[in-house]
C-alpha cells in the first residue's frame, strides 16, 4: 500500500464520517487531478492536487517519518477549522487507488542513494512532470509577490466578521470570528489571539492573511468588535489559565474558540453591532440579521367569539419570538432581527407577551362583564399593539371608563388637623371613592383611581373611616403639604378650599419700620412694626433656635423660620445683648447706651426696613468713628512725645468713651504697653 494504514485512519478521524464519504464519492466521480508527488515510502511522501467542487481548490498533503506534517486546501470549509476537508482527503483517496501509481515498477536504489522508493514513469509522463514543476514554480512566484502586495496593504485593512449561534433550548448565544480582508480566517483560539494583540505578533492565518497584530492593522469600522473581542478573550485566557493551573484534570474552564455571552455581553456586542447586519445560526440554518433599537412591532388581536365571550391573542406565533435578557436591557428576537426593547416596551407589550409564554397559551379569554377591566387597564397600557374586531363604536362607548376628574375639597378640622374630601367625577356620576357601600354601576378606570388615591397616602394622609375622608394630623407634613406638596396636587386634582384653609397660610413676618433713641444714658429700641404677635415671640425664637423651620401659630397658621432675616435679626439683638423675649411684648426694649455700636452693626444687616434714629444716637454713632478721632481729642502735652503713636491712639478711645459715659479696657494682646504706664480709664490721669 502507498500510504501506511494508520496515516490513512488519521485522515478518517480528522475528517469526520461526513467528509470521508464525500471525498469517497469526489474520488470515484473523478473530480481529483493528481499535479505532484514526492515519494519515499508509505511513511515519507508529499502530493499536491486540484479537486473540482463548486470551485477548483488546490490541496497539499506532506508525511514524514508516518507523522502528518502538513495538510492545506483553498477551501472555505478548511479556514473554518484548519483540518482535513473532503478536498484533501479526496486527494490523498486518488493517490492510493488510482491505477497510475498501483502497481508501477519500484525498484530499489543503490546503498549510497538510501533505502529510497521511486515510482517508474513513461517518458511522457516524465516531460508532463516537468511542465507541472514549471508551472510550480511560475505560480508559487507569483503568489509571492500577491502575498508581498497584500503584506504591504494589510495595515488598516483586516476587517471582523462575527457569526452567532442561538440555541433556542437553552437560550444560549455565543459569538465565533473571523478575520482577513480577500479571505476570512477563523479565529481558532481567542486566548493566543488576545496574546498576539498583547505582544505585538506578526502571525500568518493562510496564504493570504499575515500581519503585525496591532488596532491599527484593523479597519476602522472593526475595531469596536476588536475591543469586544480583547475584553471577552482576556477573562477567557486568566479562566482557563487558572483551571489548568488548579483543575488540571477537568480541562479548560471556557472555550477557546467562541465567547459565550452573558446579560452583560449580549449589551455589549449589541452596542457594537447595532444598525449592522451579521451572520446569525439558528437551528443549523445561517442568515443574516440586524441589530436595530427600533421597537418590535407585535400586535394582539381582540375579537368576539361565538359565544359572545371575549378573546385576547397575539398575530404571530408567540414560541418564535424569542426573548433575550441583558443586564441593563431585554431583547426580541423576531422578523430577521434583534430589537433592543425600551423600558416603556418591557413594561406594556413585552409584559403581555410574556403572560401567555409563562401560562402556556395562545389566546386569552373573558366575558362582557369584565370589558369595563380591559379597557380600563389592559388597553391604556398596550393600546397602540390591541386590534379591537368584532366590536361596535356602541359597545367600546358602553364598556369604556370616560374620562375621570378628580377632585379634592381641603379645610381644616377644629384640631387643626388638615382633612380632605376626595370626589371621582366620570361625565355626569360623582362618588366618594372611600365610600365602599356606594354602589357604582358604570366603568371606571380602575388604574388611574388607584393612582390618585396613592398620592395622598405617599403625602402621609391616613384613612379617616368615620368621615370616609383623608385627614393628615402630623405638624410637619402639614407644613410639607402647605410648603411644597400642594402645589402638585393642584397639577393633579381640582382642587377646592374653604375660607378657614385660607386662613392656615404659611406667613414670612416682616419689619416696616425700627425706631432708636438714645435719651439719658439709655438706649430705647421700638419694635412696634414688626408683625409678630409679641405674646408668641418667645415660642418663635425658641423653635428658631433649635433651627427649626417653622413656628405654628395659636391661630393655627405657620411661621416660615428659614432663611428669614428678621428673626435672624431678633435673634442676635436677644443673645448679643443678653436680654429676654418678655422684655419687648410691649414693643419697646430699653438697654444701656453701651449697646449703641453693637446696634448699629446689627442694623447694617436689615435691608428694606425704615430705620429712624434720633439726633443724639446718630451724634454718637459719628462720634465714635476712628476717622474722627485725631480731629477731636488731643493727647496732652506732656505725653505728647512720650506716647508712641499706637499709644495715642489708645488714649484717643479711651476719651471717646469717657465722654459718652461708656465703659473701656486695655487688654494684654492691645500693644498698649499698660504695663509702663497707669491708665485711669476716666482718661483724667496719666503718669509715666
Amino acid at each position: 500500500m502507498l500510504v501506511n494504514h494508520g496515516i490513512l485512519e488519521d485522515l478518517y478521524k480528522d475528517a469526520g464520517e461526513g467528509r470521508k464519504q464525500r471525498a469517497i464519492n469526489y474520488q470515484k466521480q473523478g473530480r481529483v487531478k493528481i499535479k505532484n508527488v514526492e515519494y519515499e515510502n508509505e511513511l515519507n511522501f508529499s502530493l499536491s492536487a486540484n479537486v473540482i467542487g463548486t470551485e477548483n481548490y488546490r490541496t497539499y498533503i506532506s508525511v514524514k517519518n508516518g507523522e502528518i506534517e502538513d495538510v492545506t486546501c483553498t477551501c472555505e470549509d478548511y479556514y473554518n477549522h484548519y483540518g482535513v476537508c473532503k478536498h484533501t482527503l479526496a486527494s490523498v483517496l486518488e493517490f492510493i487507488n488510482n491505477p497510475q501509481y498501483i502497481g508501477q515498477n519500484v525498484n530499489k536504489t543503490s546503498k549510497n542513494e538510501g533505502n529510497i522508493l521511486k515510482i517508474e514513469k513513461t517518458e511522457k509522463q516524465k516531460h508532463r512532470n516537468f511542465k507541472q514543476i514549471v508551472n510550480t514554480f511560475y505560480q508559487e512566484e507569483i503568489d509571492g509577490i500577491e502575498e508581498e502586495e497584500d503584506e504591504i496593504k494589510q495595515n488598516g485593512t483586516i476587517k471582523i466578521e462575527p457569526v452567532i449561534y442561538y440555541e433556542k433550548f437553552t437560550g444560549d448565544i455565543k459569538v465565533e470570528f473571523k478575520i482577513g480582508n480577500k479571505k476570512m480566517y477563523k479565529i481558532k483560539n481567542l486566548a493566543e489571539f488576545y496574546t498576539r494583540m498583547i505582544n505585538k505578533e506578526n502571525y500568518k492565518y493562510g496564504q493570504k492573511l499575515e500581519f503585525i497584530h496591532t488596532k491599527e492593522a484593523f479597519e476602522e469600522e472593526s475595531r469596536p468588535l476588536l475591543d469586544f473581542i480583547l475584553k471577552y478573550s482576556e477573562i477567557i485566557k486568566y479562566a482557563n489559565s487558572n483551571s489548568n493551573s488548579n483543575f488540571r484534570y477537568y480541562g479548560k474552564a471556557l472555550s477557546e474558540t467562541n465567547i459565550l455571552l452573558g446579560n452583560s455581553g449580549i449589551d455589549d456586542l449589541f452596542d457594537v453591532l447595532k444598525g449592522k447586519e451579521v451572520d446569525f445560526n439558528k437551528d443549523y440554518s445561517t442568515k443574516k440579521i440586524e441589530f436595530t433599537e427600533e421597537e418590535p412591532k407585535i400586535d394582539f388581536i381582540l375579537k368576539k367569539d361565538k359565544k359572545g365571550n371575549y378573546i385576547i391573542y397575539p398575530e404571530k406565533e408567540i414560541y418564535e419570538i424569542a426573548e433575550l435578557k441583558g443586564k441593563a436591557y431585554k431583547y426580541i428576537l423576531t422578523d430577521g432581527k434583534i430589537y433592543r426593547c425600551t423600558k416603556e416596551f418591557e413594561k406594556t407589550s413585552l409584559k403581555l407577551l410574556e403572560l401567555f409564554k409563562q401560562n402556556y397559551v395562545t389566546e386569552i379569554e373573558f366575558g362582557k362583564e369584565e370589558l369595563p377591566e380591559f379597557f380600563s387597564v389592559i388597553l391604556p397600557k398596550v393600546k397602540d399593539a390591541i386590534k379591537i374586531t368584532d366590536l361596535s363604536q356602541e359597545e367600546i362607548e358602553k364598556y369604556k371608563p370616560k374620562e375621570l376628574i378628580s377632585k379634592v375639597y381641603l379645610d381644616f378640622d377644629k384640631n387643626d388637623y388638615l382633612v380632605a374630601d376626595i370626589r371621582f367625577q366620570y361625565g355626569e356620576n360623582e362618588f366618594n371613592p372611600l365610600n365602599e357601600k356606594e354602589k357604582i354601576e358604570f366603568p371606571r378606570n380602575k388604574i388611574k383611581e388607584t393612582k390618585a388615591l396613592n398620592i395622598f397616602r405617599k403625602t402621609g394622609f391616613m384613612f379617616d373611616v368615620k368621615n370616609t375622608r383623608f385627614i393628615l394630623p402630623n405638624e410637619d407634613k402639614i407644613y410639607k403639604f402647605l410648603s411644597e406638596d400642594i402645589n402638585y396636587y393642584m397639577q393633579k386634582f381640582a382642587v377646592m378650599v374653604t375660607e378657614n384653609f385660607k386662613k392656615k397660610e404659611i406667613r414670612t413676618p416682616k419689619m416696616t419700620g425700627i425706631g432708636v433713641r438714645v435719651e439719658n444714658d439709655l438706649l430705647t429700641i421700638d419694635l412696634s412694626k414688626i408683625d409678630i404677635n409679641a405674646q408668641e415671640l418667645q415660642g418663635i425664637m425658641e423653635k428658631y433656635s433649635l433651627k427649626k423651620k417653622y413656628y405654628r401659630l395659636k391661630d393655627g397658621s405657620f411661621i416660615n423660620l428659614e432663611d428669614n432675616k428678621e428673626i435672624e435679626f431678633l435673634d442676635k439683638l436677644s443673645s448679643g445683648m443678653g436680654i429676654d423675649y418678655k422684655q419687648i411684648e410691649d414693643g419697646q426694649l430699653r438697654l444701656p447706651a453701651n449697646r449703641t455700636l453693637y446696634l448699629n452693626q446689627l442694623l447694617k444687616g436689615i435691608k428694606g426696613t425704615e430705620i429712624i434714629k434720633n439726633q443724639e444716637y446718630k451724634k454718637i454713632v459719628n462720634g465714635l468713628d476712628k476717622e474722627q478721632l485725631e480731629e477731636e481729642i488731643e493727647v496732652p502735652k506732656n505725653l505728647n512725645n512720650v506716647l508712641r503713636y499706637y499709644q495715642k491712639t489708645g488714649y484717643r478711645w479711651l476719651k471717646i468713651l469717657d465722654k459718652y459715659h461708656f465703659g473701656g479696657i486695655l487688654a494684654d494682646d492691645m500693644g498698649l504697653r499698660k504695663n509702663n504706664t497707669n491708665v485711669i480709664c476716666n482718661s483724667r490721669l496719666f503718669k509715666k
